[in-house]
């Protein structure tokens, strides 16, 4: 059947699947099958609540009794089967998978959505402004890159934690987790549209909008900002990687999210004190899960910077 039958013409999937990156994205198997990995654990985060077994979010639904269940197997005293086990609490695995990833996945789109919009505003205030704000802004990148990340994360974090009531800090401590990662990653953005809005600045049409007056505001949103705007989506995927790991590294080190909100860190970090003891299952599958994410996204996003990069067509 001609194409043209199965999709209205010029539709998008057809302006996509004709396009140089629609092109180059159906001609590598690597990319579509991380894509294809990526888009299966996001919708089952996001269905979470219509396909886990167990609704962790509402309290009564976890029995003690059901502790340790190995996968594939029955309770022995309740009957109930679970298909990937249970934990320690009775938790069974496959829901606590599904909202830790949910929860997991939360943190990171927000933390890529926080430090990409602080570090692509100073980036294009270096670039357009240049002189002592420019060298403001990059001595600040400067000094932060010389600390690990994940140190600047988790002084962030407790700062943060210690200026919180302690009655506060469970509620709060996602949209804490979000703050510290967020800020320990906007370096990248920064420099990245720093060097590009500077190219950018020597083009004709970017000093024939400063000779006719344009205001700074406007040639930063409507000329700079989408002509860097491929950078910036190239580091998001692989920061979008990068704030998951962290996440689950805070979480892991304790300095994250408490035990009562599932994410693939906590689910880790739980499983590790039993994996010695025979109960293999609470930290493998919360492992392989997070694995397959953090892998076909960091894929995805290395063919996504090969697709854009001119210099490589």
């Amino acid at each position: 059947m001609n194409s043209s039958h199965q999709f209205p013409s010029g539709s998008r999937w057809q302006r996509f699947r004709d396009s140089e990156l629609g092109r180059a994205f159906l001609g590598s198997p690597g990319a579509i099958i991380s894509f294809a990995m990526v888009l299966l654990i996001v919708l089952a985060a996001v269905a979470a609540p219509l396909i886990a077994p167990q609704d962790l979010r509402v309290a009564g639904t976890v029995d003690l009794m059901n502790g340790f269940t190995p996968p594939f197997s029955a309770n022995a005293f309740s009957g109930t089967y679970f298909l990937l086990g249970t934990d320690g609490q009775g938790r069974d695995m496959l829901s606590a998978m599904l909202f830790g990833a949910r929860t997991s996945l939360t943190v990171g789109i927000a933390a890529v959505g926080l430090s990409a919009l602080i570090g692509v505003t100073l980036g294009l205030i270096a670039g357009y402004a240049g002189g002592r704000r420019d060298a403001l802004i990059m001595r600040m990148a400067d000094v932060q890159l010389a600390i690990p990340s994940m140190l600047v994360a988790l002084l962030i974090f407790g700062l943060t934690r210690s200026l919180l009531p302690s009655g506060m800090r469970d509620a709060m401590a996602i949209y804490v987790v979000i703050f510290a990662i967020g800020l320990s990653d906007w370096v990248s953005y920064a420099r990245t549209v720093r060097g590009a809005a500077m190219v950018e600045m020597r083009r004709e049409y970017i000093q024939a909008a400063t000779m006719m007056g344009r205001p700074a505001r406007a040639i930063l949103r409507r000329h700079l900002l989408p002509n860097v705007a491929r950078p910036i989506l190239v580091i998001s995927t692989i920061n979008f990687a990068l704030a998951v790991i962290a996440e689950s590294t805070l979480s892991f080190l304790g300095a994250g999210l408490p035990p009562n909100q599932p994410s693939l860190g906590t689910l880790i970090r739980i499983g590790q004190q039993f994996l010695l003891s025979g109960e293999w299952w609470i930290l493998t599958f919360p492992a392989l899960v997070l694995l397959a994410l953090a892998l076909s996204i960091n894929l995805l996003g290395d063919w996504l910077r090969e697709a854009l990069n001119p210099k490589g067509r």
